[in-house]
């Protein structure tokens, strides 16, 4: 299994010391099925079981070990970056994806395009994390509009060139179709089975929850206005000043022309803080601009990627 592969399929790993072996095998019998030449790649995020114990002996097997637990968008990140493989599949690691469905993804990607995610369509997991998943889904359509039905879900295939200029942090695995959908990649979905979890505990938590809504609101942003934040705080800024100018406006016509006591109104002291937080936003965007544009620079690309250059 040495050298370039067809198939690189990366597997975070958290305390799952009763499913790396049995997870590692279907792996195997899947890829096997496939006849592509493959590779196995489990991230061990600093578990505190058996489960690096539970690794050895098993091949082919990549195994990229952290010093502690970093969080499973950092494991993603770790083994994205050490595939060799032309096409990338990520899974979770608790046997609840099942690898027989890489062949489905793979057979989508076939038909042009650059990204599949899998669709949970009938989880098998407790009510309450069905039903913030499908809260986050649906915030996630309304400041994103991804149209993917399941980000949660892990199991998803790529194409290498996708990871080119891409690294995550936070909760940003899950957003990742979106983030490319942003780049120009065609990104589809397929169904794909759930099993319930049989070993371990689900690593889900309201933290977690939080900090994928805080990704969601950064991807938005990133999407809407990361080469114009002037037009996002800049714009802002002037409506506020705006409104500040008219309602300092609105007062003085009552003082001069109709001789009204201002004394024990808060309208001239609203008029001046709109204004002042329209200055400060302004500038802000301003600043924003700068430093937008620096970070282009320093990272050697511009905001747009070209998918090819022919000459004829």
């Amino acid at each position: 299994m040495e050298g370039k592969m067809d198939l690189s399929v990366v597997v975070p790993l958290y305390n799952e010391e009763g499913n790396v072996k049995e997870l590692h095998r279907r792996i195997k019998d899947a890829c096997e099925a496939l006849g592509k030449k493959y590779e196995i790649i489990f991230i061990d995020d600093g578990s505190t079981d058996a489960t690096v114990k539970n690794c050895e002996g098993l091949a082919p097997l990549k195994l990229i070990r952290f010093r502690k637990n970093y969080g499973q968008t950092a494991s993603f990140d770790a083994g994205i970056k050490n595939a060799t493989g032309e096409m990338v599949v990520t899974m979770d690691g608790d046997l609840q994806n099942d690898p027989s469905d890489i062949g489905k993804l793979l057979a989508k990607m076939a038909e042009g395009f650059d990204v599949v995610a899998g669709w949970r369509a009938e989880r098998k997991d407790p009510f309450m994390k069905k039903l913030s998943s499908r809260l986050a889904n649906l915030v996630r359509q309304i400041l994103i509009e991804d149209n993917i039905h399941d980000s949660g879900c892990s199991l998803k295939a790529y194409r290498r060139e996708c990871f080119r200029d891409v690294d995550l942090f936070g909760e940003m695995h899950r957003f990742m179709p979106a983030i490319l959908q942003f780049d120009g990649y065609k990104v589809s979905e397929v169904k794909v089975n759930h099993f319930p979890r049989v070993h371990g505990v689900t690593k889900y938590n309201w933290k977690r929850g939080m900090k994928g809504m805080v990704d969601m609101i950064s991807i938005w942003f990133w999407r809407k206005y990361s080469s114009r934040p002037l037009h996002l705080f800049g714009g802002s800024g002037v409506v506020l000043s705006l409104i500040g100018l008219a309602i300092i406006i609105w007062m003085a016509v009552e003082k001069i022309f109709f001789k009204a006591s201002l004394a024990d109104k808060i309208w001239p002291l609203i008029g001046v803080f709109f204004i002042m937080i329209g200055v400060i936003l302004f500038i802000f965007g301003l600043l924003a601009d700068i430093i937008i544009r620096g970070y282009y620079k320093e990272q050697g690309r511009m905001n747009y990627a070209i998918k090819e250059i022919e000459t004829h």
